[in-house]
């Protein structure tokens, strides 16, 4: 779908829209005061209930589209913030300002900024930004990078290794309904090492080459577009938990590879 002659243009879009929502972000970050709004439902304040949006995410996901409709009108989007908005091109740019809000609130740098363009299939080209430490990781389109303070560096996710050698992460200990928290327990007390709490920076790990697994259910299509972007152009596999497609959202699981993939479906697809 994408002309070769349109290759560059879209790239320099997505990192022009980057650069705008880092601006938009770090003014907010770590700040000791924020105001915060609960999606999910006014008062919560547990884990499972507490959906939080602040000031950054609007004026990010704003500032990203700003851009894109100045760099790309015709492009259609989809973001979390404030919903969609046609376009004619048959190209969809499946924004989520912050990726991790509740670890934006706590100060933690795991949190990021998901961008994916996205055509009839699914993801074509994605960005993990993660603007207080100035990373960016970007696949699909030719491209599979790190650019950050360290320099510039190739994506390529881990090869292939037994699950009792695996590190698998996922963002809430629960995972998702009882069925799927305990599917997920299986996993992780057959692998080496497990992590929680990392959001979006965790599939940025798994495309550096630096973990094996990421396991997530509930998810949306904004927050998974642009990991499987990234992920995939570094080599790995990303489907729901019965090995298809996951651009749609739901049950997530990223893998480093094919016999790491195999050995979490295993046990992921037995779920109803």
């Amino acid at each position: 779908m994408i002309q070769s002659d349109e290759v560059d243009d879209i790239i320099a879009a997505a990192h022009a829209a980057a650069d705008a929502a880092r601006g938009a972000i770090l003014p907010y970050f770590r700040l000791s005061s924020l105001d915060v709004d609960d999606k999910h439902a006014p008062g919560a304040q547990s884990e499972g209930t507490f959906d939080p949006v602040t000031a950054a995410d609007r004026a990010a996901e704003q500032a990203m589209r700003a851009v894109l409709a100045r760099l790309r009108p015709a492009d259609a989007i989809l973001g979390e913030e404030f919903g969609e908005a046609g376009g004619t091109s048959g190209l969809t740019w499946v924004l989520d300002p912050i990726d991790g809000t509740r670890g934006f609130l706590a100060g933690t740098p795991t949190w990021g900024v998901l961008m994916a363009v996205c055509g009839p299939e699914g993801p074509i080209y994605g960005v993990i930004d993660q603007p207080y430490i100035g990373e960016r990781f970007e696949g699909g389109l030719g491209r599979a990078r790190l650019t950050g303070p360290a320099g510039q560096r190739s994506l390529a996710a881990r090869g292939a290794r037994p699950l009792a050698e695996a590190t698998v992460m996922t963002t809430f200990p629960a995972v998702g309904t009882p069925a799927e928290g305990a599917a997920f327990a299986r996993i992780a007390d057959a692998a080496r090492t497990v992590r929680y709490g990392y959001d979006c920076y965790a599939y940025a790990l798994l495309a550096l080459g630096l973990i094996d697994l990421v396991i997530e259910a509930g998810l949306k299509p904004y927050d998974i577009c642009a990991p499987i972007a990234v992920i995939e152009a570094a080599g790995g596999i990303v489907t729901d938990w019965r090995g298809g497609p996951a651009h749609h959202g739901g049950r997530i699981v990223a893998a480093a590879n094919a016999a790491q993939h195999r050995a979490a479906l295993e046990i992921l697809s037995q779920v109803a």
